[in-house]
């Protein structure tokens, strides 16, 4: 168990390490540059997952509550209502990131194509629908989430070693469920319709140019490569989520955690903001560009 949170912490800081630079970088580029359309919303999520995973790896707030002396039970409802804030975001905003692309890329003449100026116009506007709908909806976890006291008394479900949670009526609980699972499955079902027709555009585009240019002079164009990306990223989201999911779901039904099967599920359902900059970093040329011409000033300066 030991050696497995380790690797959790090593996670947790390669996905902030990662994650600053990301942010660092888009905030430069909306600030000082010509952004591309989706840098926006990328800015957006590479915040979101570096609160994700300061908070998945007990980081930042736990130290934070100790040195102000702040109870558990407090500490609980804002740890768990944040994380519920911030997973609801993440996917979101992987959603929207996932329509804005396929919006971008679509041809003049199909129907997505008269939303892409109005799109960027009302973004901002979406970002606070967003933000405000997630917080709205997260409040349940202030009122059915405590500290830790003792399982067989109050039948608490443990699910850290100081926090856990509180039972709560079998109606009340199928309703949240419902409701929860029904978003996250429109949004994943979005989010998979959008790849699908991202993967037949990009197809109808090589063919179209193969008639045009000869194959070896096709260059990939930063469209295209951001749509590749944006493919990869939704991919690895759907499958961490349906993990995740049934791990919660299993645990939900049994009332009941198990340690190991907890430090894996934290290990999974943060492993998505830890790989996602990284395959942005790796991908966007911009970069890539920026840290050879780092490379090569630093190189100079010492021959």
């Amino acid at each position: 168990m030991s050696s497995f949170k380790n690797v959790f912490y090593f996670q947790a800081g390669l996905g902030i390490l990662a994650n600053m630079f990301l942010l660092f970088f888009y905030t430069f580029i909306i600030l000082g540059h010509k952004p591309r359309p989706t840098d926006l919303i990328s800015c957006q999520l590479t915040f979101i997952h570096i609160i994700m995973v300061l908070i998945g790896g007990d980081i930042l707030f736990t130290d934070l509550f100790e040195l102000l002396n702040i109870e558990n039970d407090f500490k609980c409802k804002t740890i768990f209502y944040i994380s519920r804030v911030m997973r609801g975001l993440s996917i979101c905003t992987t959603c929207l990131l996932s329509v804005f692309q396929a919006v971008t890329i679509s041809p003049n003449t199909s129907f997505l194509a008269k939303f892409k100026q109005k799109l960027k116009k009302y973004m901002v506007y979406v970002f606070l629908c967003i933000w405000s709908f997630n917080l709205s909806f997260s409040t349940n976890r202030i009122f059915y989430v405590g500290g830790f006291i003792n399982v067989s008394e109050n039948n608490q479900m443990q699910v850290t070693k100081s926090c856990s949670l509180l039972p709560m009526n079998t109606i009340i609980r199928a309703l949240i469920f419902t409701i929860s699972t029904s978003r996250d499955v429109f949004l994943v079902g979005v989010m998979l319709t959008t790849s699908v027709y991202m993967v037949i555009t990009m197809f109808r585009h090589q063919r179209q140019c193969k008639y045009l240019y000869s194959i070896s002079n096709l260059r990939e164009s930063p469209e295209k490569r951001a749509t590749k990306t944006i493919l990869l990223l939704v991919s690895f989201f759907v499958i961490m989520y349906w993990v995740d999911f049934i791990i919660s779901f299993t645990s939900d039904m049994l009332w009941m955690y198990d340690p190991v099967i907890l430090t894996f599920q934290k290990f999974l359902m943060y492993a998505y903001p830890t790989i996602t900059p990284l395959v942005q970093i790796s991908s966007d040329n911009r970069i890539i560009i920026m840290l050879k011409n780092m490379q090569s000033k630093r190189y100079r300066s010492f021959v």
